[in-house]
This record gives structure tokens, sequence and C-alpha cells, in this order.
């Protein structure tokens, strides 16, 4: 089994990072730089960047402020929001990010997502799906920061990513986001099971026994994890090892020697 990696996510809206409840009351939470230089500190597997309003402001992705980021960043950066096109997927890469990650532009042209993987690898490819649970229990993809239905299954989007060559899919509950109420277990599991690639569980998080449940459960390889790192006293270091102390692989190198 590979390790288990706990990956800290940034939401940067406007000038800083901001949190959330079901993709909406936005919160300020403070820079970018200084979390990443904490994240740094701090020993995580990865990070997650995700600029929520380029897509909505119809803008490309800041290059500008990746760059400076990447620069302060010495674990894989994965950063998405406003990604369109092999142009953005290039320059993201060329300004230090690890892994690129596309929501929107994945479901309007799905071919986007094969020709960046032939162009540069699966292994750097990771598509974001961000998708509603309605009252009838059926689950639907939504795009532009969870705010246009598309009429498309998760399951069988996720099937289709991985087909086209994605190397990792980022699955977000929108409703459970920053609720800190659990993950939607059934909703990873039906993914995970579907296809033979990578899936971080997103959005709801609460606890650690959580991030327990989404791997054993739900089936995932990793959990994204933002309200509970920033509103409480729980850190990746002690997430790490409430894992391995109920026998998951994690990486405890970096972290057991570095301050919570």
């Amino acid at each position: 089994m590979l390790k288990i990696r706990i990956i800290p996510t940034l939401l940067h809206k406007d000038l800083g990072l901001v949190k959330g409840i079901g993709f909406n009351s936005w919160r300020r939470v403070g820079s970018a730089l200084q979390s990443i230089q904490v994240y740094g500190l701090r020993g995580v597997d990865e990070l997650i960047f995700l600029d929520i309003s380029a897509t909505n402001d119809s803008r490309p992705p800041d290059f500008q402020t990746i760059d400076d980021l990447a620069d302060n960043c010495f674990m894989p950066l994965t950063v998405g929001g406003g990604v369109n096109s092999l142009e953005d997927v290039h320059r993201l890469l060329r300004v230090g990010a690890d892994k690129v990650a596309i929501n929107s532009a994945a479901v309007a042209t799905p071919g986007l997502i094969s020709e960046a993987a032939k162009r540069f690898g699966s292994q750097c490819m990771v598509i974001s799906i961000d998708y509603r649970q309605h009252p009838d229990g059926r689950r639907e993809v939504f795009t532009h920061g969870g705010s246009r239905p598309t009429g498309l299954d998760p399951v069988a989007f996720a099937r289709q990513a991985a087909d086209l060559g994605a190397g990792e899919i980022l699955l977000t509950s929108v409703e459970r986001d920053g609720a800190m109420t659990g993950f939607d277990l059934e909703g990873i599991s039906l993914v995970s099971g579907a296809v033979g690639i990578p899936v971080i569980a997103s959005g709801g998080a609460g606890g650690y026994e959580d991030m327990y449940r989404a791997v054993v459960e739900g089936g995932a390889s990793a959990v994204a994890v933002a309200s509970i790192f920033h509103f409480t006293e729980m850190t990746p270091k002690e997430a790490k090892r409430y894992l391995a102390d109920r026998g998951l692989p994690v990486r405890l190198d970096a972290a057991a020697s570095s301050p919570s």
C-alpha cells in the first residue's frame, strides 16, 4: 500500500487565503506565503493551492504569484484555478507547480486532459471534481466554484478523466466542505472503486478519525484538509501519528523532527 498523504489545501480569493462552508461564507485566514512557510516546518507531504475566483472572473492563473510562492515551497505543490489551456498548464509547471489541477475546463473540454497528459505526463495532471448530492441521493458534478450544474455523474466523469490520462482525482463534496462533519464516505468509495488512479478525499474533515475512515472505508489515497488546520489545534504531524497508530503507512520522518 502506498503511503497515505495528508495534504493541506490553501484557497486563494482576491488578495489572500479564505475558508468557507459549502463554497460560501468566506472568511479570511491569512497569507499564502506565511501558510506555506508554516506547513514547510510541519513536514506535510504536499500542498494544494487553488485560486477559487479565477474561473468565475474569467481570468487565467496568477503566474507571478505562483512563481513567488513556489520559490518558498519545498514540498510538492499542486496548483489550480483558471486553468483553461495547454499553455496555462505549461506556464504553471514552468513557474514551479509540480502538478496542475483542472476543474471547469476538464468538463468543458475533456480533450484538454488527454492533451496535457500526453505532453506533460499523467503524473502532473490532477482532475478536480466538485459535486453536490441531491435530496434523492443522486450526486452531480458542478463547475465554476460549485455554482454550475453539469448533469454529470462524478463516478462516470472520474472514470472518463482516468481513461483520458489523469494521474489523480481531487474529489470534493461541496456541501460538506468546511462543515467539519466528516467526509462523504460513500461518494469517495464509489469513485475510488471506479478508477485505477489515486483519489484525494476533500470536503468535510472534522478530525483524525474522519481521515482514517476516508482511507479505510472510502479507499482514498490521500486526504485534503483545510478548516481543521485553520480553526482548531489539530496539526498534520498529529494526523500522521494517528493514522500510523491505526496501522496505516504514512511518512513520519520529516514530521517527527519538526514542531507542530
